[in-house]
């Protein structure tokens, strides 16, 4: 990575407003060149050609990006509305980990750039009604007289070239502003307003005494409520997830020998590669336990062997590039053929999983796929001698939780566990509807030190999940391409591995 003209401290959008020819930007401390001479510096404003992008049409989801908009000024009427995208966040001394903008910002907007902001700012139009203009604050192309463009470790020199104002307006379908104007504005504004958190200091700064925590996080509760029902857009794009991380999943299959004679970390850079070839991201980090890993839920070391005769959970997403996740499990057969007790309690996450599925319908509970599901974990754990029966009584008293652990699913979007905010009568306690996108997945893990159950149950850890949309007759599994049964399961990797 080279370094010699990236300036010693990231400048930020409120150091550029006041740059000059006159205060030049601060090179880094132990950079090869001490300085610009003015021959240089006047040599690199002159020479570029033009480079405005003049034939390009809205994203995609503009429209929709519009109506979410709407909605969310009906719901606020009168008040300011400030919707932050975020800024980059160091990972390291000047390195920054990759930018992904706050899923309230792209949900509304489509962008996905750093420092953006969305402001819907309220306003009585000329036919007699009230409602918001929107504006988005980027930042602009990076100034060439100053030096900005190629001095400056943001300049797009360095990073790449960004969009410009009018562009960007093309692009989504909002006016565009330069944000470096908009901290100043937002001091001086007067009035009701309200600003989504956490994503942005200087910006909240500038709003400090004139919000209050309860009321942005009523702003922050709507937004997160709204996404509960996808629209036709983002259902097309989570089928795009699902299907590729089903060609991740085949990947990984294809490659098992060459895990066993790594490591777990093979089958990552595995999934990742599809990951970043058929989407932006992963949606998650991957799961990838094998053998005893695979009964620790969030295992993302992914440092262990990968041995023949165990198995191998597999917990892993494709992002698209508008962030839309998938979110599938599949438990698999390293060697590609289940043993007798391997099959045996796969075979009951299945069954488990099969009446999950069939509790999600429009009208129904959001429970019920929950409910449906531990009731059969909790038969099999009674009937395989595992916990004193009735199966009434533990489920009342929760003893199954010993080995099923967690719920068994949660809604599914831009954030692999999307809606988190929403108030628990819309969510946990609501009901059903068509557009709502949620996973199904079971599962019994039996830790390797677990003395209750038998010797030969102890390391196994089966889950089996994929992300179901709720439909107007009932549901559809987005992941269905990925086989579940136990057979079919052996024979999609009998396949594969050729």
């Amino acid at each position: 990575m080279s370094e010699e003209l990236i300036p010693e401290y990231p400048e930020t959008p409120e150091t550029l407003e006041i740059e000059s020819e006159e205060e030049p930007i601060k090179q880094r401390k132990n950079g090869l060149y001490p300085g610009v001479s003015d021959e240089l510096a006047e040599n690199m404003k002159s020479g570029w050609a033009d480079t405005e992008l003049h034939d390009l049409q809205p994203i995609a989801q503009a429209a929709h990006t519009a109506a979410r908009r709407a909605a969310l000024s009906a719901r606020f009427p009168g008040e300011r509305l400030v919707v932050p995208a975020g800024n980059l966040k160091t990972r390291s001394n000047d390195t920054e980990y990759a930018f992904r903008a706050s899923v309230e910002y792209a949900y509304l907007t489509g962008n996905q750039t750093e420092d953006g902001v969305l402001v819907l700012e309220p306003t009585d139009f000329a036919d007699g009604t009230s409602g918001h203009e929107a504006t988005i604050y980027l930042l602009p192309r990076s100034n060439r007289e100053n030096g900005e463009f190629w001095l400056d470790g943001q300049g797009e020199l360095w990073v790449g070239r960004r969009h410009s104002l009018t562009e960007a307006e093309t692009l989504y379908g909002i006016p565009a502003s330069d944000v470096r104007e908009l901290a100043g504005a937002l001091r001086e504004a007067t009035g009701s307003v309200r600003v989504v958190r956490g994503y942005d200091a200087g910006i909240e700064a500038a709003l400090t005494d004139k919000v209050t925590a309860e009321r942005d996080e009523e702003l922050r509760v709507f937004l997160s409520e709204a996404r509960l029902v996808k629209d036709e857009f983002e259902v097309g794009e989570l089928q795009k997830a699902c299907d590729a991380t089903a060609r991740g999943f085949e990947d990984v299959v294809r490659v098992l020998d060459k895990a066993e004679a790594t490591s777990e970390r093979y089958i990552e850079g595995t999934f990742f590669l599809r990951a970043r070839v058929d989407g932006n991201d992963i949606g998650y980090g991957s799961i990838c336990a094998a053998g005893p890993h695979a009964t620790t839920l969030h295992w993302v070391r992914n440092d262990g062997a990968v041995r023949s005769g165990e198995l191998l959970l597999l917990d892993a997403g494709v992002e698209t590039h508008t962030y839309y996740t998938a979110d599938v499990t599949r438990t698999l057969p390293i060697n590609g053929r289940f043993n007798e007790l391997q099959r045996k309690i796969y075979d009951a996450v299945y069954e488990a999983q099969e009446a999950g599925i069939a509790a999600v319908k429009p009208g129904g509970k959001y429970r019920d796929f929950h409910d449906a599901a531990q009731r059969v974990l909790a038969e099999k754990l009674v009937e395989w001698g595992l916990v004193e029966g009735p199966v009434e009584r533990v489920l009342e008293l929760g003893l199954q939780r010993r080995w099923t652990l967690h719920g068994t699913g949660h809604m599914l979007g831009m954030d692999v566990h999307d809606c988190a905010v929403a108030r628990r009568e819309t969510y946990v306690d609501g009901v059903l509807e068509p557009g709502m996108c949620l996973t199904v997945e079971p599962g019994l893990y039996f830790q390797a030190d677990d003395l209750t159950v038998p010797e030969e149950y102890r390391g196994i850890g089966v889950r089996i999940e994929d992300d179901i949309l709720v439909t107007a007759d009932g549901n559809t599994n987005l992941s269905a391409a990925l086989p579940r049964r136990a057979d079919d399961v052996e024979a999609w990797m009998a396949e594969l591995k050729g």
